[in-house]
């Protein structure tokens, strides 16, 4: 039994260290779970316009979130606030009305920057937005990381064991909250 979580990189940004630290939480990623990433860049300007017709890529990315077990939300924060283009997103999972895709299903939020706080008001601000959206979120341990230069490798190596031991105990946490709420019978590769 494999248990599958999809990520979301807030940032599409080419040289994204929230990337960075999703590549990374791919490779600590232990024995029978598979991290893969959900796509948002492809992803058109939401509008109410389109709740009747939602157009291939947004059907795409509410599907893809439906089909695993829990979602990991890596996250920069841009102005004190989510990256307008994770906003965008998650208005396109939202919608049409009474058809969000993630009702119910487990997330975990985490963010890196090179500052004391990292992202601590992207994430407060995202807490907010999944708490409507009646996901239940991971609360603790909180994704707060200090981003330093070369911390992550781009590939997604972490250079410090003290950060690698954090990120491990932090998926291990996440996969505890998707016991709490997806039965191992209901697991997407069960």
């Amino acid at each position: 039994m494999t248990r599958t979580i999809g990520y979301i990189v807030g940032s599409i940004s080419s040289t994204s260290i929230n990337r960075r630290l999703a590549k990374a939480l791919e490779r600590l990623a232990p024995e029978g779970v598979e991290l893969k990433e959900i796509p948002i860049k492809g992803l058109g300007f939401y509008s109410p316009d389109y709740d009747a017709n939602y157009p291939e890529e947004a059907r795409a990315f509410k599907q893809a979130i439906e089909d695993v077990d829990g979602v990991i939300i890596v996250t920069p924060e841009y102005s004190r606030s989510i990256p307008g283009v994770l906003k965008n997103a998650l208005d396109w999972a939202a919608r049409p009305w009474g058809q969000g895709s993630f009702d119910g299903k487990p997330v975990a939020i985490i963010g890196t920057s090179g500052g004391g706080i990292a992202t601590a008001a992207a994430q407060q601000h995202l807490k907010a937005i999944f708490s409507h959206y009646n996901a239940p979120v991971l609360g603790q341990p909180e994704g707060y990381v200090q981003s330093t230069p070369g911390l992550f490798t781009e590939d997604g190596e972490v250079t410090n064991e003290e950060t690698a031991a954090f990120l491990r105990s932090y998926l291990a946490a996440f996969e505890a909250l998707i016991d709490r709420y997806v039965p191992a019978n209901e697991l997407v590769n069960a």
